[in-house]
């Protein structure tokens, strides 16, 4: 179970790594006039995120949840797969890549990279890391309670990202 902790533990560290680089490109994009959009919600994304984390140890360590191989270590090839896919999207966006919605005027519209293949790469990637985390160590109930909670808010945050993409070249 201690190396489940770690597990999780680097995940939130790669979040504070995330939360550095969304930061510096925030004001990066404000110097040339970024506008932000759908800042309303994203508290409630910050804090449904810090409560995966939470979740995945609480449940495991509360309910005494078993490490069950057979559905552990592909949820952990999962859960890599995620942040490879994750830092494919922030390195192809560059400094337009931020955790919140920030458009610049005149901008062009990222279409390289995870982008040639699918609109959103990144929330494909926190689909995939939002359940198979919990499930790398039996954590099922955070499992389906971020997932639930999650696609409610990435209703409205396709919303709020569309709109603000459609601003783009």
């Amino acid at each position: 179970m201690v190396w489940y902790v770690l597990l999780v533990a680097a995940v939130g560290a790669e979040r504070l790594v995330e939360l550095v680089i969304a930061e510096r490109n925030r004001r990066w994009s404000r110097a040339r006039g970024g506008t932000e959009f759908g800042s309303r919600h994203y508290p409630v994304m910050v804090v449904l995120h810090t409560a995966l984390l939470a979740g995945c140890v609480f449940e495991v360590v509360a309910l005494h949840r078993p490490f069950l191989p057979a559905v552990g270590f592909p949820m952990l090839a999962l859960v890599v797969a995620a942040q490879v896919l994750r830092w494919w999207c922030i390195t192809t966006l560059g400094r337009q890549w931020n955790t919140r919605v920030i458009v610049i005027p005149g901008a062009a519209r990222i279409s390289g990279g995870p982008y040639r293949v699918i609109p959103h790469p990144n929330y494909v990637a926190v689909i995939v890391e939002g359940f198979a985390l919990p499930l790398v160590h039996g954590a099922w109930i955070t499992a389906a309670v971020f997932t639930v909670l999650n696609a409610a808010l990435l209703k409205t945050r396709l919303e709020v990202e569309n709109t603000a993409l459609a601003r783009l070249r």
